[in-house]
């Protein structure tokens, strides 16, 4: 498969009209019921649809096991027989029928579908007469958005992003970036080669069914996979195997020995993280407003030129170099000159006007620094991870010191000690991972929230129903 810009965005939505003659309504609806990938528009799903599901005598509030027989069924027989289920989908199916447009002996309905199914998805209604029409987009409405990483193993990244909000429509799909950053993120503080096998042997074991949670927590094993092996890394560099037992070199550095050196590189791992935000954020803001749009937003142009200006003057400090330092104070001044004039117009002006733009530019200097240093945090809990493991090192080996009898307790006192702290510590490290993900690089790329797609998916039953 070729890869294009369209893989960095939602999966591309089509307007689509269902248009099928009345008498082939239901099986129409049963094919589209069955496709499970059209978001079908109810404008009738209120009180006319709650009365005609009445009527027939079906359960107004259709259970999330509802499943559709492929012919119209006997209602009578179904409630004799007890198919709660198939009676849910029939309940269903008349409210959507319900909700269509009828002109005659033609009935209609529409709604969104992905681009991708939209030829299939014809071919398949063409055998029951009905049709499938791709309508232009409305102006002003906005598609719903299905992320690319929402399905398949990728969709435990893309968990990350759903979880803090819905995509909208037009910005990037920043699902499979996110998932990336959150293990690495993960495995600086938990680095340890040792944990990283346990979480890997987990990913495997949930990956072929065991323990046999539901499918949908199943599907974290890429998650956690990625998590295990940016864990083992890290304490491959640290030298970490169950804590400093001796068994693997230093490669980088001993977070213990070298607590500097890992504050330093987390800050600067994290202000190249901020950076490629406001890209990202750019890139939204220009997709969401047009050039106006991203250049004047305080997470478009307007904040990345901030941002960088003060690294800028940041690494002026540090060296001792004036220039860089003159540089990043006038780029300073031209990247709030922008941000306060799209502030500016956004306000009813006058006096309380530059009052409200002035404290904006203030939170604008104030968050670039404050979350920059929050990512010192990855530093702070490798050490936390370090030194707690040192520390039951250091008990179990005094204690085996001791001879036979104490020799079992230490193993004992080492192999509790540590399955606590593996299950503390990886709580602790996905917490702040997933908060420095949230606060600090997502509050960037996200301004809006988009709608989700919610196709209409009730499956066939698959045994004989009674017709």
């Amino acid at each position: 498969m070729t890869w294009s810009v369209e893989h960095l965005l939602p999966v591309r939505m089509r307007r689509v009209a269902l248009v099928a003659p009345s008498a082939a309504m239901r099986d129409t609806l049963v094919r589209i019921a069955d496709e499970g990938c059209v978001e079908l528009d109810r404008p009738g799903s209120g009180e006319s649809a709650v009365a005609a599901v009445a009527s027939r005598g079906l359960p107004s509030a259709p259970g999330s096991g509802a499943m559709l027989a492929p012919t119209t069924p006997d209602l009578d027989a179904l409630r004799r027989e007890r198919r709660e289920d198939l009676l849910a989908g029939e309940a269903q199916l008349a409210a959507i029928d319900r909700a269509a447009v009828r002109r005659g002996e033609v009935a209609a309905l529409a709604g969104w579908c992905p681009a991708t199914e939209v030829p299939r998805l014809a071919s398949r209604l063409a055998t029951v007469g009905a049709a499938l029409v791709v309508l232009p987009t409305p102006r002003g409405v906005e598609p719903p958005t299905l992320l690319r990483g929402s399905r398949g193993t990728a969709g435990s990244f893309a968990g990350l992003v759903t979880t803090y909000g819905t995509v909208p429509y037009r910005d990037v799909d920043p699902s499979w970036p996110s998932g990336v950053v959150f293990v690495v993120m993960f495995g600086v503080m938990f680095g340890d080669v040792g944990y990283g096998l346990l979480l890997l042997l987990l990913a495997l074991a949930l990956r072929h069914g065991f323990p046999p949670f539901p499918a949908r927590y199943r599907r974290v094993w890429p998650f956690l996979a990625g998590a295990g092996s940016a864990t083992a890394l890290a304490g491959v560099a640290y030298g970490e195997f169950f804590g400093p037992t001796g068994i693997l070199p230093v490669l980088w550095l001993d977070p213990l020995d070298s607590p500097e050196r890992l504050l330093t590189a987390s800050i600067v791992f994290g202000g190249v993280l901020l950076a490629l935000a406001y890209v990202a954020g750019t890139v939204n803001r220009w997709r969401e407003g047009g050039p106006a749009r991203a250049v004047y937003a305080p997470s478009g142009c307007a904040g990345f030129v901030v941002y960088a200006s003060l690294a800028l003057v940041g690494a002026g400090l540090y060296a001792d170099q004036r220039a860089y330092v003159v540089a990043g104070a006038a780029l300073a001044s031209l990247g709030l000159l922008l941000a306060g004039a799209g502030f500016l117009a956004a306000t009813p002006g006058g006096a309380a006007g530059v009052a409200e733009t002035g404290v904006r530019l203030f939170d604008i200097v104030v968050r670039a620094g404050t979350n920059t240093v929050s990512f010192a945090r990855l530093a702070a809990f490798g050490l936390t991870h370090a030194a707690l493991a040192h520390l039951i090192w250091q008990g179990a080996t005094g204690l085996a010191r001791q001879g036979p009898g104490p020799l079992v307790a230490a193993v004992v006192l080492f192999t509790v000690a540590t399955a606590a702290a593996f299950a503390l510590e990886a709580l602790i490290a996905g917490v702040q991972a997933l908060r420095l993900e949230f606060y600090e690089l997502f509050s960037r790329v996200f301004e809006a929230q988009g709608r989700p797609f919610r196709p209409w998916h009730v499956p066939l039953a698959d045994s004989e129903v009674t017709t």
